[in-house]
């Protein structure tokens, strides 16, 4: 059984014991989070939610607090003497899934 879900702006596809990093969650590691904003779910058949399944809901652990690796915007106009290095490490949430439920 699968699922898509949708949290941080994103899609994820999912199934039970995977671990995938979204956008960062509130919470501490080991604690309980769940989905609601279930976009489909299959299995030996498929629903299709519009937009979202009606009673279905992921569970999930928080596996780790992290920050992903650095990126650097480096920005220079040549021949003006002008340059601009700015880096940036984006927060995520590492997170195992628990269970689905199709209601």
């Amino acid at each position: 059984m699968f699922a898509v879900i949708r949290t941080g702006g994103k899609q994820y596809k999912v199934a039970k014991d995977d671990v995938l990093s979204v956008e960062k969650l509130e919470g501490e590691a080991g604690a309980a989070v769940t989905f609601a904003d279930v976009l489909m779910v299959g299995g030996e058949t498929v629903r299709a939610g519009a937009p979202l399944v009606g009673g279905a809901s992921v569970m999930a652990e928080i596996v780790e607090q992290g920050r992903g690796e650095k990126v650097v915007a480096f920005k220079k106009r040549r021949r003006k003497d002008s340059r601009r290095k700015r880096g940036h490490r984006q927060h995520f949430t590492k997170v195992k899934i628990t269970e689905i439920h199709v209601g």
